[in-house]
């Protein structure tokens, strides 16, 4: 395996162990469909078929998780049920208003 591949794919281990589990939400693209968050679906591509092999595959994903982002920021029905971002407001199904959080 080439250093560079090496070198990214240490780098991505260190970011799941040291940072991901500190950050307090989850990749977009895991999030709406489920699956292995960008760092794993990155760190298997690199161990398929190389970082410059696979830099089609790479940006493809992370074109992917934008567009994921987009359709749980703008609140999609498509977000429903998922394990998606935080949601808070107010329920106003009464004559008092209850703050909520999900997620």
């Amino acid at each position: 395996m080439p250093p560079l591949d090496v070198l990214a794919l240490s780098g991505i281990r260190l970011y799941q162990r040291s940072l991901s589990p500190h950050k307090g939400f989850r990749c977009a693209h895991a999030a709406l469909h489920g699956g292995e968050s960008c760092s794993a679906a990155v760190a298997r591509i690199v161990q398929e078929d190389g970082l410059r092999g696979g830099r089609a595959r790479i940006l493809a994903r992370f074109r992917e998780c934008r567009a994921a982002y987009n359709v749980l920021h703008a609140g999609s029905p498509l977000a429903f049920g998922t394990s998606g971002p935080r949601v808070r407001g107010v329920c106003c199904c009464g004559p008092i208003p209850i703050p909520f959080r999900c997620g």
